[in-house]
C-alpha cells in the first residue's frame, strides 16, 4: 500500500494551469484511488502513444496502473492531469529514484492533449518535487522516433545531455530550476494567457444570458451595446421567457444555440448563475463574463457560491471574468466588442485598462471618452475569482494595439508573480496604477524597529511598484494625467525640462514645481538662445523658463517649441498658455499640430480659456489646467524612463553563503517553541551567510561577564539576554563603553536585579567588543504574509522609529537595489562623510544588505530579522545587535512559473 503523502511541494495541493491553446486543466499528485482511472486512461491511449511510452504495445496495463500509484511521494512521485467536470485523467508523469543522485522520469499524455505544452508543465512539477527530495538529476529512456518527448526536454530550458545507445536515446537533465528554464516557462505561461484571454477579448461569437427587451436594465443595455457598436460576429440573446430580444431571435438556453459560442456574458440574478454556468460548460463555451453580484463580496455563503462557480469553470476549461463586474470591451476594428452596460464608449487607442471596481470602471470609461483618450481594451475583473491582473498583463504584453497599461487595484492575489510579469512587461510598455487602501494599518504582530517601520500604510506596495517599474499615482486625477502623457508622447529620456510661456508668473510656478518633483530646468544652449532671439520680441526672456510675453502669437509658440525641442540638452518641453491677448485656442492648436515630430515629450498647460484643453488634445498634446499637474505627470514618466533604461540583473547568492548550514541552525532552533532565536543561534545564522558581526562572548552570569570583558579587552558593551525583551535600551538592559572585569561584573549584577524587579527574566549576558565611531544604520526583514520577505534599511539606533528614514524593497533584490535604497535616504550624506566626518565603506553596507535579503528569501522560516545598529565605518559594516524570530514556514514552490494566481 502506498504511503501517505508527505506534505511538501506540491503533494497536498492541486494546481490549475492554462495550456498553450488557452484551455485549462488541473495538475495534482497521484492518489492510491487513482489506480482504476489511470488504467482507463492508459487503455484509451492510441497504439502509437502506448508504444512510444512503454517501448511496445504489449504492456500489462494493470501492472502499469499499479506502478503509477505505488509511490511514497519522496523516492517515487507522480502527478496526474485531469480535465472536465468528471476530472477525467488526460495525463500522467512520474519519477522513481534510481540511486542517490538520479531518478528515472516517464510521461503519458492523452492523444488529444499532446502538443499543448502539457509535457513541459509536468516536467516542472516533477522537477520541483525531486529537488525537494534532494534528487539532483533526471534520466529518461526515449525511443528515437519519440520526437515530442525529446522536444519536451529540449524546450524546457534545462541543460540537457542526450546520448544515443543501441536501445534508444538516454536523456539526462538537472532538477534544479535554471534561469533559462524559468524564462522559458514564463514565456509559455505568457503565451497561454494570451490564448486564454483571446476567448474573452477576441471572441468569434457571444451569447448574452439574461439579455433583456427592457432598455435601461443591465441585460438590455449590454445586449444593445453589443449590437449597436458593431460586434464582428454573431450575438445570441438567451432569455427563457422571450422569443425575440430587441428584434433579434432569442434562445431559451445557451445549449440550444446552433452555432459555437466563444464567450457567454451572464446577466442574471446571482441565484441563477451556477445553473447557467453548467449549461455553458455543457455547450463547450470557452469563457464566461459574470456580471451578477451575490458572491464573495457578500459574505461566507457568497464565497461558497463563488468557489462552486470556479469549480464549474475549471472543470470545463472555461476562463471566468468576475463575478460582480461591469464587463469587457475591445475596440479593435476586427472585433468591436462592447460587452458592458455603460453608456460612454471611448475612442479606439492604445490604452489597456483594468478595473477591480465595476462602478469605478464605468466612471473611468466616461472620463476617457470625455478626454478623447483612446482605449484598446477594458476589463472589469470584479471579484477576480479566476482572471486577474496578472493574466491581463500577459495578454497586453503581446497585444500590438496596446501601448500602455492602466490598472485600478484594490488587492493583490499573488504579488510576487505580479512583480515578475510587470518587470517584463514594463520593459516594453509603461504600466500606470492606482492602488487603493493606502491608509490601512498593517495587521502583523511585529515588535522590532523594522516591523514597526513597515507596519503602517502600504510601503510594501510602494516598494513592489518601484522595483518593477510600475508608475503609481495617488489619485484617479493623477492617473489620467500620467496616462494622457504616455498615451500621446514618448517617454522622456531624462529630467531636463524647458518651459515655454506667455506669462511670467505661471512659468515661475512651473519652475518651482519642477524643483519640488526632482526635475531640473535645462540650461539652454547658446545656439538655442540665438535662434529664439531671431524671432521673439526684445522684451522676451530667453532664459529658461522662456517668457515670450503676452503678445506672443501662435507662430511664436510653434517656432519656439521647435527650437526648444531640438536642443540636445532638453528632455521635455512644457508649454504654458494664458489667454491674455488676442491669440485663440484654435490658432494655438493649429500651430502646435504643425510642428515636426520630435523625440521629446511636449505637455500643454492651459490656464483659463475654457475649451483650450480640447484643442491641445486635438494637436496630440496632453493638456493640464495648472503647471503642477503637468510637472507631477512628467516626473513620474521620467522616473519610469530611468527604470526602463537601467540594466537590471538579479543579485547572485554570495559564493561564501552556506544555505545548508543556515537551514540546520533554523531547524535546531525550531525544535523549541518557535520564537526569537537565542543570541548564539542568531549569530550562527548570520555567520552562515557571511554577515560580519562584532566579536562577542556569551556569559551565564555576572562573574562570567567580567571574564568575557577581560578576554575581549578594550571598551565593551554589556547586554542582558531576556526572552521577549526587544527594545533593550529603554529597559536599561544595555551598558556601553565599559572597561575591565570588575566594572562589567558589577554592572551585570545591577542590571539583573533591576530587570528582575521589573518582571523581566534574565538568562545571561552578551559581552561585545564595542565599535568606535561610524554611522549607525538599520537593516532588517519582515516576512509579509502576502508579499513575502520585505527588506528595510535606514537610519539606525534607538531613534530609528522616530526618524522614519527608511527605504524598502521586496525580495528578491537586484544588484542595484541596495545602492538605490541607501541613496534614497535622507541620512545618506552621513555615509559619505558629512561635514568633514570620515567617509564610510558604502560597498560593504550594500553587500550586507544583499546577504540579509538572500538569507531571508532562501529561508522563509524567518519571520523577522533585524540588525540594529549596523555600524558603518571606513573599515566596513558590522552588525552589532541582531534579533531573529522564526516560525515553521509553508513549503516553497521552486518553480515560480507554475505558481497559482
Amino acid at each position: 500500500m502506498a504511503a501517505e503523502p508527505v506534505i511538501s511541494y506540491p503533494a497536498h495541493r492541486a494546481v490549475d494551469v492554462v495550456l498553450r491553446d488557452g484551455s485549462t486543466v488541473r495538475v495534482r499528485p497521484v492518489r492510491l484511488d487513482d489506480r482504476e482511472a489511470i488504467g482507463e486512461f492508459l487503455a484509451g491511449l492510441s497504439l502509437d502513444s502506448r508504444a512510444l511510452r512503454f517501448f511496445g504495445t504489449g504492456v500489462n496495463l494493470g501492472w502499469a496502473a499499479r506502478w503509477a500509484t505505488d509511490i511514497d511521494y519522496v523516492n517515487s512521485y507522480g502527478v496526474v492531469v485531469t480535465a472536465g467536470s468528471g476530472e477525467r485523467i488526460v495525463g500522467h508523469a512520474a519519477y522513481v529514484r534510481c540511486d542517490h543522485q538520479s531518478a528515472e522520469v516517464a510521461f503519458e499524455i492523452a492523444d488529444g492533449y499532446q502538443g499543448k505544452g502539457l509535457g513541459t508543465i509536468l516536467l516542472a512539477h516533477l522537477a520541483g518535487a525531486a529537488a525537494e527530495a534532494d534528487i539532483p538529476t533526471f534520466t529518461a529512456r526515449v525511443l528515437p522516433e519519440n520526437h515530442r518527448m525529446l522536444n519536451v526536454f529540449r524546450e524546457s530550458g534545462f541543460p540537457v545531455e542526450i546520448r544515443s545507445t543501441p536501445e534508444g536515446i538516454e536523456v539526462t537533465a538537472p532538477t534544479s530550476a535554471t534561469s533559462e528554464a524559468i524564462e522559458r516557462f514564463e514565456r509559455r505561461e505568457s503565451l497561454a494567457a494570451r490564448a486564454a484571454l483571446a476567448h474573452v477579448l477576441e471572441p468569434r461569437s457571444v451569447a448574452v444570458i439574461g439579455a433583456s427587451r427592457t432598455r435601461g436594465s443591465v441585460g438590455g443595455e449590454l445586449f444593445h451595446n453589443l449590437i449597436e457598436d458593431g460586434f464582428q460576429g454573431p450575438v445570441y440573446p438567451v432569455n427563457a421567457a422571450a422569443d425575440f430580444v430587441q428584434s433579434v431571435p432569442a434562445y431559451r438556453s445557451v445549449t440550444v444555440i446552433p452555432g459555437e459560442v466563444d464567450l457567454a456574458v451572464i446577466a442574471l440574478p446571482g441565484a441563477a448563475v451556477l445553473d447557467a454556468a453548467e449549461q455553458c460548460a455543457a455547450k463547450d463555451v470557452k469563457a464566461l463574463v459574470v456580471l451578477s453580484a451575490g458572491f464573495a463580496e457578500g459574505g461566507e455563503s457568497g464565497r461558497g457560491e463563488q468557489r462552486r462557480l470556479v469549480e464549474i469553470c475549471r472543470a470545463a476549461g472555461m476562463r471566468l471574468v468576475g463575478p460582480n463586474c461591469l464587463g469587457v470591451l475591445n475596440t479593435a476594428p476586427q472585433v468591436h466588442l462592447n460587452a458592458t452596460f455603460g453608456r460612454a464608449l471611448p475612442p479606439a487607442g492604445g490604452v489597456g485598462f483594468m478595473s477591480q471596481s465595476g462602478a469605478l470602471g464605468l466612471a473611468v470609461l466616461e472620463r476617457a471618452a470625455a478626454l478623447s483618450l483612446g482605449v484598446s481594451s477594458f476589463v472589469s475583473v470584479g471579484n477576480k475569482a479566476d482572471v486577474s491582473g496578472n493574466d491581463l498583463l500577459e495578454y497586453w504584453e503581446h497585444d500590438p494595439l496596446t501601448k500602455l497599461v492602466v490598472l485600478y487595484l484594490e488587492s493583490f492575489g499573488n504579488p510576487r508573480k505580479f512583480a515578475r510579469i510587470a518587470r517584463r512587461v514594463g520593459r516594453k510598455k509603461p504600466i500606470v496604477a492606482v492602488k487603493s487602501g493606502r491608509s490601512a494599518a498593517g495587521a502583523r504582530a511585529v515588535v522590532s524597529h523594522t516591523g514597526a517601520l513597515l507596519a503602517s500604510g502600504d510601503v510594501n506596495v510602494d516598494a513592489l511598484f518601484r522595483q518593477c517599474g510600475v508608475i503609481r499615482t495617488d489619485t484617479l486625477g493623477e492617473l489620467f494625467d500620467v496616462t494622457s502623457l504616455l498615451a500621446t508622447q514618448p517617454v522622456p529620456r531624462g529630467r531636463r525640462v524647458a518651459v515655454l510661456t506667455n506669462s511670467g508668473g505661471p512659468g515661475i510656478m512651473c519652475a518651482d514645481a519642477c524643483e519640488a518633483e526632482g526635475l531640473t530646468l535645462a540650461p539652454l544652449s547658446a545656439a538655442t538662445r540665438e535662434a529664439l532671439a531671431a524671432f521673439l520680441p526684445a522684451e522676451a526672456s530667453l532664459a529658461n523658463p522662456v517668457d515670450m510675453i503676452a503678445t506672443a502669437s501662435a507662430e511664436h509658440y510653434s517656432r519656439a517649441l521647435s527650437v526648444l525641442a531640438a536642443d540636445e540638452g532638453v528632455d521635455a518641453v512644457i508649454v504654458i498658455w494664458t489667454p491674455v491677448m488676442g491669440i485663440s485656442a484654435d490658432e494655438l492648436a493649429r500651430a502646435l499640430s504643425e510642428r515636426p515630430v520630435r523625440r521629446n515629450p511636449v505637455l500643454g498647460v492651459c490656464i483659463g480659456g475654457g475649451g483650450a484643453p480640447a484643442t491641445f488634445r486635438a494637436a496630440a498634446i496632453p493638456a493640464y489646467d495648472f503647471p503642477e499637474e503637468a510637472v507631477r505627470a512628467l516626473a513620474r514618466a521620467a522616473r519610469y524612463g530611468e527604470w526602463r533604461d537601467a540594466p537590471q540583473r538579479a543579485a547572485e547568492l554570495p559564493t561564501d553563503a552556506q544555505p545548508g548550514r543556515a537551514a540546520s541552525v533554523i531547524a535546531k532552533a525550531l525544535r523549541d517553541e518557535p520564537s526569537w532565536m537565542a543570541p548564539e543561534a542568531a549569530g550562527d545564522l548570520l555567520d552562515s551567510y557571511g554577515i560580519r558581526r562584532t566579536k562577542q562572548r556569551l556569559a551565564a552570569g555576572p562573574a562570567a561577564a567580567g571574564r568575557a570583558a577581560r578576554e575581549l579587552g578594550g571598551p565593551v558593551a554589556l547586554k542582558a539576554v531576556s526572552p521577549g525583551l526587544v527594545h533593550k535600551t529603554e529597559a536599561g538592559a544595555v551598558r556601553l563603553g565599559m572597561r575591565g572585569a570588575a566594572p562589567v561584573r558589577r554592572a551585570a549584577s545591577e542590571m539583573r536585579a533591576a530587570l528582575e524587579a521589573a518582571g523581566h527574566g534574565v538568562e545571561g549576558f552578551v559581552v561585545q567588543e564595542q565599535v568606535e565611531g561610524g554611522v549607525e544604520m538599520l537593516v532588517g526583514v519582515v516576512s509579509d504574509p502576502v508579499f513575502g520577505p520585505v527588506v528595510a534599511c535606514g537610519a539606525g539606533g534607538t531613534a530609528a522609529e522616530l526618524l522614519k528614514d527608511v527605504a524598502v524593497r521586496v525580495t528578491p533584490l537586484t544588484e542595484s537595489d541596495p545602492g538605490e535604497m541607501l541613496r534614497s535616504l535622507a541620512s545618506f550624506p552621513l555615509l559619505q562623510g558629512y561635514r568633514g566626518a570620515p567617509k564610510t565603506d558604502i560597498d560593504a553596507l550594500e553587500d550586507l544588505i544583499h546577504r540579509i535579503a538572500a538569507l531571508a528569501d532562501n529561508h522563509r522560516e524567518i519571520v523577522e530579522l533585524e540588525c540594529n545598529p549596523v555600524i558603518v565605518t571606513a573599515d566596513g559594516a558590522v552588525a552589532v545587535d541582531a534579533r531573529v524570530r522564526i516560525a515553521t514556514a509553508a513549503p516553497r514552490r521552486p518553480w515560480p512559473a507554475i505558481d497559482p494566481k
